[in-house]
């Protein structure tokens, strides 16, 4: 595989908040904005207070400003409790969700890929330069692609966050984006003591 920097926006209960971020790292806002968007979309205004209120946050957050991993660690795990999900299963829901929102901010994004494929494949030219002007300091997971005889693009995935979870969301959100279905395989994970995630993309006829 080759190597290539693939930043998108970035980017358990609270037992488990170490297992997902290193402290002390950078969130930019705009994540937060859309995790409050879609929250109160489908499930009311009155859920995000409540995550809030059970994080201990005040929640006003900027798209353009920085805020420590910790608060976002805490936002997912008071949905977990919540919602009554794992905080992999609320991080998937997350980046799902997610695209429809960012198509809508930065249709540039999504104009010129045809397919969700070439999508992916155009992060690290297309969309990673134009998100360090936007939002400067954002924070960088690292991701290799291989193309596979069985038609599968295979990811790499090595982040000191370990959102792999949301990399699987945004993935998915992609596909349906561009009005296709697949499926994510996760053969490989950082939490399990691997040295980087592997998530097997295959594309469903």
């Amino acid at each position: 595989m080759t190597a290539h920097p693939f930043k998108f926006f970035l980017l358990c209960s609270r037992k488990r908040q170490d297992h997902f971020v290193d402290r002390g790292a950078l969130v930019k806002g705009i994540i937060f904005n859309l995790l409050e968007e879609q929250v109160m979309a489908q499930f009311g205004d009155g859920t995000w207070d409540d995550l809030l209120d059970a994080a201990e946050l005040e929640g006003a957050y900027t798209s353009l400003g920085s805020y420590d991993d910790r608060e976002i660690v805490a936002l997912v795990g008071a949905a977990a409790t919540k919602l009554d999900k794992s905080a992999a299963d609320v991080l998937r829901w997350f980046g799902k969700s997610a695209i429809p929102p960012l198509a809508e901010r930065f249709p540039a994004f999504f104009e010129s890929p045809s397919n969700a494929r070439n999508f992916l494949l155009s992060v690290n030219t297309i969309i990673h330069p134009e998100v360090r002007k936007l939002y400067s300091g954002a924070g960088c997971p690292h991701f290799r692609f291989q193309q596979t005889e069985a038609d599968e693009l295979v990811i790499g995935y090595s982040s000191p966050r370990k959102l792999c979870a949301l990399a699987e969301g945004f993935i998915e959100g992609a596909a349906v984006h561009y009005g296709e279905q697949v499926t994510v395989a996760h053969r490989a994970c950082m939490h399990d003591g691997a040295a980087a995630c592997q998530l097997a993309v295959q594309w469903i006829s």
